[in-house]
């Protein structure tokens, strides 16, 4: 049965029991005159014997496919009308919001990083808030007492108080809110990397003016922009962020359902505690499963240019080391409820994509084009003519080129590999833009329309729109014109060589780019990389300035990742049926709080460990590989215009851009006059995603052993549960895996400090043929 939503006139408000959710009136939308609103008792539907709540859709066979099916079947409109912003609520949001921003700083300057987010913070957010909940005095059963022995009239002052700490059960609306807010402040984490590079290797002084105004700019810039996108990128049914879904199933499931009662919240508990103790196997004890390759055991005696053509076939256990053919992986940290959650047609085009990278890597590198041969066969890094590594360092003498030095090395090699990867790079962007504007152009005025109207096609955001207050659009306008006015303070006061017009583009690229990135994210669950477009244009523009480039690409790119993330939130919060102001408070908090947390400690650890960090491999405490890695990134696109200028050896990089958008016209022209082909739709084929798989493995998926697990647990939860076990797909699919990840990232985050050296000395496990240290984990043999 579907839930029926009655409004009665004014009448007596009834308690928030099973049968009927009264929302308080200081949450309600009221109009000026108006009077007062009615009280909302939405008729809670009948639940089978073990989902106690959650259910929502009126058929369990319903086939989930498009948006509309999801946000009817597969979301539940449920609104319990809790109050979201509470005292303990936002003490929590802070402690974890610190808790993510200092301990990923900590590990950005770690010899071994630790992933810290998704369900690890909602699980670490539900225990803290139960034991909140259940140690303090509670203010409602205070009270209960109070008046059952005779109190009248108003609450005394120690029960107001112990109301405003406590106030009764966790709820799911405050355990959003942390888990958002926490989410947020891992937004800032990239400006934060352009002051430690700045301060390490460069002679050029960081002010506290230059960090206070560049985190706030940098980091609410996208968040100003996420507001004016919300018609088409949080309201639209489309809108679906499907990679977010096991969070939002997890965090309701936490809720809405008991252990005792409810069969798909024991399965949770079960898969949780049966990863937790898998996941040491995998990543510690027996490393061989998470790359299962028969050809290499059969291979791993081979010698000579048989063992290296061998490896570069189907090794894939470590970066870079080959293309993985048939392995298979049985370690989740790398799987992810990401692989599982994304829709079949994306499925689709990864697969198709990753056999035409195989293909093509494999033909770039035989065929010998770019002269491929004198280089490895896989590598990311910028390389000398014989084949060694670039010597950067050499070439940039305290972040300036060198042109002497440049003389004497020469103009850097990339792989045959990476420089396919990089054109495929700029083609998915090209074809991002084009396919948003010749496919989805339409749909994005109409939404725009259906917005200023006040027709909704997502009955999450047509509730959110009756009963609450949405936020302004002059808040978002406001946060727009303050992150412009304090980056332009920025640049034209502190020394951070980015020219005032070279800004304003970063800017500019950032709000052309960030629409289209994120209608696509959030109607696939994944967008485009659009990193290397920034960098790549600010090496072009910026020629031989490494700092300017670093802050061009975070007025850029992190625009465009921040927009994309907080866009997620926002929709996240409807699915979860949280204030739209109280989103935009909390995300601005967050966002604010962590890049001050971040750079809070990056200054701690840097000033105390500078020599270590900058010229040293580090030791078993300090490691400065990672922002050494990030200022060689930033070097090597100061030498954009060396790479890619026209005459050039990889003059077809750029080019990439306007290949793209060609592909896609053409796409468009022929569904215009063949729409479909028997059954299919001409228009289910996006370009920008299977010319970015096509493309990914180089570049973004170098540890090459995951890559056919995925796409099989991909096709297993998305083809056969979503088409043949639709109930379990609905009630179980998406709270299993959110099950797998905080179980995953918990047993990591202690290996992290037990034996991965995070909290001390490494201790390596003894080598045995499961765990060859000494070689390759698959056992591929290791060519002389």
């Amino acid at each position: 049965m579907s839930p029926v939503t009655e409004v009665s006139g004014h009448q007596k408000p009834l308690p928030i029991t099973k049968e009927a959710i009264v929302f308080s009136i200081d949450e309600k939308k009221a109009k000026d005159g108006a009077p007062p609103a009615p009280e909302i008792q939405p008729i809670l539907p009948v639940y089978d014997n073990y989902s106690n709540g959650e259910k929502d859709g009126d058929n369990d066979d319903v086939i989930i496919v498009t948006g509309a099916d999801a946000a009817t079947h597969l979301l539940p409109l449920r609104d319990d009308g809790e109050p979201a912003l509470s005292f303990r609520s936002i003490v929590l949001a802070t402690c974890l919001s610190a808790f993510q921003a200092v301990m990923y700083q900590i590990y950005t300057f770690k010899p071994t990083m630790i992933t810290i987010g998704g369900t690890f913070i909602v699980l670490i957010a539900y225990f803290l808030g139960k034991a909140w909940a259940a140690v303090l005095p509670r203010g409602d059963r205070l009270a209960t007492r109070w008046r059952e022995k005779g109190g009248q009239g108003k609450t005394p002052f120690w029960i107001s108080v112990a109301t405003f700490i406590n106030p009764g059960p966790w709820n799911l609306k405050e355990h959003a809110i942390c888990a958002i807010t926490a989410t947020s402040a891992s937004n800032s984490a990239a400006s934060v990397m352009v002051f430690a590079a700045q301060d390490l290797f460069y002679d050029l002084p960081i002010s506290a003016t230059t960090v206070v105004l560049s985190v706030i700019s940098i980091g609410l810039f996208g968040y100003g922009i996420c507001g004016m996108m919300r018609p088409i990128a949080v309201w639209h049914v489309d809108a679906v962020y499907w990679s977010t879904l096991p969070t939002v199933k997890t965090l309701q499931g936490l809720h809405w359902q008991d252990v005792k009662d409810s069969k798909p919240l024991r399965w949770f508990w079960y898969s949780f505690v049966g990863m937790f103790f898998y996941e040491f196997f995998p990543a510690y004890i027996w490393p061989w499963l998470n790359a299962v390759s028969i050809p290499c055991l059969a291979a791993m005696h081979a010698t000579g240019e048989k063992a290296a053509v061998l490896r570069n076939l189907f090794g894939g256990s470590v970066n870079n080391e080959g293309l993985g053919l048939f392995t298979l992986s049985f370690d989740w940290q790398y799987l992810t409820s990401f692989s599982t959650s994304l829709p079949l047609p994306l499925q689709a085009h990864a697969a198709l994509g990753y056999l035409v990278c195989f293909a093509a890597m494999l033909g770039i590198y035989y065929t010998n084009a770019w002269d491929s041969k004198s280089q490895p066969f896989m590598s990311t890094r910028l390389r000398s003519e014989d084949g060694s590594a670039y010597p950067v360092a050499k070439v940039f003498i305290g972040g300036v080129l060198s042109q002497e030095a440049l003389k004497k090395y020469g103009i850097p090699r990339l792989t045959g590999s990476f420089a396919y990867a990089m054109f495929m790079a700029n083609a998915a962007i090209g074809a991002l833009v084009a396919h948003c504007f010749l496919f989805w152009g339409g749909d994005v005025v109409r939404a725009y329309k259906s917005a200023k109207s006040g027709r909704h096609s997502d009955r999450h955001h047509a509730h959110m729109a009756k009963y609450y207050k949405e936020t302004p659009w002059w808040w978002y306008i406001t946060i727009l014109v303050l992150s412009f006015v304090l980056g332009l303070i920025v640049v034209t006061t502190q020394n951070i060589t980015l020219p005032v017009w070279a800004y304003i583009i970063s800017l500019l690229l950032g709000i052309f780019i960030a629409p289209l990135s994120t209608l696509l994210y959030s109607r696939y669950g994944n967008g485009i990389a659009t990193n290397n477009l920034s960098k790549m244009l600010a090496g072009l523009i910026l020629p031989e300035r490494p700092i300017g480039n670093m802050y061009f690409a975070a007025w850029s790119h992190n625009v465009i990742s921040n927009a994309v993330s907080l866009s997620n939130d926002l929709k996240m919060g409807e699915y979860l049926k949280i204030p739209p102001r109280v989103m935009f408070l909390t995300q601005v908090y967050g966002t604010i709080l962590g890049g001050f947390i971040n750079y809070a400690v990056m200054i701690s650890i840097v000033g105390s460990n500078r020599k270590l960090l900058r010229d040293s491999d580090g030791n078993s405490s300090w490691s400065g590989a990672t922002i050494q890695s990030y200022n060689t990134n930033a070097t090597s696109w100061a030498l954009a215009k060396y790479l890619y200028k026209t005459g050039g050896r990889y003059q077809m990089v750029p080019i990439g851009l306007g290949i793209g958008a060609a592909a896609v016209a053409v796409h468009r022209i022929i569904a215009y006059f063949k729409p479909r082909i028997g059954r299919f739709s001409l228009h289910d084929i996006n370009m920008p995603q299977f010319i970015q798989y096509a493309g990914y493995i180089p570049y973004n998926a170098s540890q090459t052993c995951v890559l056919l697990s995925q796409v099989v647990a991909g096709f297993f939860v998305q083809f056969y549960l979503r088409n043949y076990r639709p109930r379990i797909f609905k009630d179980y699919s998406y709270l299993i895996t959110g099950a797998f990840d905080g179980a995953s990232l918990s047993a990591l985050f202690i290996l992290s400090f037990a034996v991965f050296g995070a909290g001390g000395p490494s201790v390596p496990f003894p080598t045995w043929w499961g765990n060859n240290s000494e070689g390759y984990y698959d056992l591929c043999p290791v060519a002389e």
